[in-house]
């Protein structure tokens, strides 16, 4: 793993130092000597991770902090304080300026290199949603921002009753906790509920709390929730596992219920964010794939996933049905009545073919007043009788459009075809059904034409 990190310290030998060590794990590195030129490189180069002391002259690292959380453009790059100071308030005031971890001078070299590394891994994470939210927001996804004055839920796994007490004393004016003392039911619980955290006591005496850790990260539910780790002091062989497990972060005991509490805040907000970007970019997907006015599946879709259902019909040897149905005379009700009638006629007109086909049946809008349906394991007798029953449902019920209270009788022509008549590809399967409907146009309109065997 490879990643840009800017070491920031108004001495030079402890840059020369970090910067050593990081050289050696083939990071490349930045220095800075004071905060005004951090923020200088920040706003000109990508950096992963900043290393940043706190006691400088002009701006400490508190205020330098801050300034880079408060800028969209640098809040998402991880910032560890490296710093002699190493009282609970120190650090609880750091990690209010939004820094995701302290390391004390002199720095363990393992411990350096676990954090350093966690937080590249997360970063990279992070980049790779926001690039493709970045996406999502062109097209006019809504991005906002994730409310953070909701209660947050807690999985706490600690074996102890006594600091289970402790822990959710201090949790509980930001979160609602659910403590379990069995690891191996908190792994289903952690699979089965919604949590925004889960924190692992590591008190067990009978259980690693590392196999734990590992056990919900592997999961596929539990994946994503960020964890927590508890530890005794001098426990930094743990520590440096955990982080190399994904573990997200680590409080050491005696716990500072202000530290721990402004750890879980942490781990609350970049959940929902992260929570948010993959949202966004799902939305991103649902809508390359599908048509924005009538909700089916649109053309992209159809195109891409007809040749696998193709395929998998010859090789299994099972046959595949395609109906193409187009809308009689649409363009009389666009010139009589406008687009948006027209509109509301294709979006009613979806809707029942939703409500005829089955459920294993793809239905799309191909373009225009044209749909596909497309029907695996489904020979020509039972397409015909999909295709007739779609038909009907459209001829016997008025279309109401909404704005004006007309009602207007609409019907649809229907070609259908399937692999049983000897088609040789996917788009072959399509073209003799698009046949079947031009016959079934110029034949009268109103029915369903199949293709010749």
């Amino acid at each position: 793993m490879t990643a840009r990190i800017l070491v920031v310290d108004d001495i030079p030998a402890n840059v020369k130092l970090l910067e050593a060590r990081l050289l050696a794990e083939y990071f490349d590195v930045l220095t800075a000597e004071n905060g005004f030129e951090c923020l200088d490189i920040v706003s000109k180069v990508s950096v992963d991770v900043i290393l940043l002391d706190i006691m400088m002259p002009g701006m400490d690292g508190f205020e330098v902090c801050e300034r880079l959380k408060a800028n969209p453009k640098t809040s998402h790059i991880p910032v560890v304080m490296v710093t002699a100071l190493d009282q609970p308030a120190d650090r609880v005031r750091g990690l209010r300026a939004g820094a995701d971890d302290f390391l004390t001078k002199p720095v363990n070299d393992m411990q350096l290199m676990a954090r350093v590394k966690s937080l590249v891994r997360l970063k990279m994470l992070s980049d790779e949603l926001r690039l493709r939210a970045e996406t999502a927001r062109t097209i006019g996804t809504d991005m906002s921002a994730p409310r953070d004055d909701e209660l947050a839920n807690i999985l706490l796994v600690d074996g102890r009753a006594n600091s289970q007490e402790r822990i959710a004393r201090a949790l509980k004016p930001v979160a609602d906790i659910t403590a379990m003392n069995d690891p191996q039911a908190a792994i289903f619980e952690a699979a089965e509920g919604s949590y925004d955290l889960i924190i692992v006591n590591s008190n067990f005496e009978d259980y690693d709390p590392l196999r734990l850790c590992s056990q919900i990260r592997s999961l596929e539910r539990s994946r994503f929730i960020p964890i927590l780790l508890v530890v005794d002091a001098g426990g930094e062989a743990m520590v440096v596992r955990a982080l190399e497990l994904g573990v997200n972060d680590y409080i050491l005991r005696p716990i500072d219920p202000n530290e721990l509490l402004v750890r879980a805040l942490t781990q609350f907000r970049r959940k929902r964010y992260n929570d948010r970007l993959r949202e966004s970019v799902n939305q991103t997907i649902e809508l390359a794939v599908t048509d924005p006015l009538t909700g089916l599946n649109n053309r992209r879709y159809l195109d891409k996933h007809l040749k696998l259902l193709f395929d998998r019909a010859i090789a299994r040897g099972r046959t595949l049905s395609v109906c193409i149905t187009d809308i009689d005379r649409f363009k009389s009700v666009n010139d009589t009545y406008g687009h948006d009638a027209g509109d509301e006629v294709l979006k009613e007109f979806a809707a029942r073919i939703r409500s005829t086909v089955r459920g294993a049946d793809l239905a799309c809008r191909f373009g225009g007043e044209e749909f596909v349906v497309v029907m695996p394991d489904t020979p020509p007798e039972t397409a015909a009788a999909v295709a007739e029953r779609l038909r009907y449902v459209v001829e016997n019920q008025p279309f109401l459009l909404r704005q004006s209270g007309t009602s207007l009788s609409i019907t649809a022509s229907l070609g259908i075809c399937s692999t049983v008549h000897g088609v040789a590809s996917a788009e072959d399967l399509l073209r003799q059904a698009d046949r079947a409907l031009y016959e079934a146009k110029h034949g009268g309109r109103n029915r369903v034409v199949a293709a010749a065997a």
